[in-house]
């Protein structure tokens, strides 16, 4: 459950319109989101991208600007 009025992928911290990976972003998030589960590792890079959800889900507000922060206006 995402904070209200926070929609996944809202920009922010979001890949901006044009990026390369922008679509491959945005399916691999509404996967994560869709199966409950807690992010992605992207091929890019294979670190772990916490999802949107998961960040609300605990709360996690590290200021770092995550991509998928519920939080991006605190």
């Amino acid at each position: 459950m995402l904070p209200a009025g926070r929609p996944p992928g809202a920009p922010g911290t979001f890949a901006p319109v044009g990026c390369p990976v922008r679509r491959w972003i945005v399916a691999a998030h509404a996967a994560a989101l869709a199966a409950g589960d807690a992010g992605y590792p992207p091929p890019a890079t294979g670190l772990f991208v916490p999802s949107a959800g998961f960040l609300a889900r605990h709360r996690a507000r590290s200021g770092r600007g995550c991509r998928h922060c519920p939080y991006v206006d605190d």
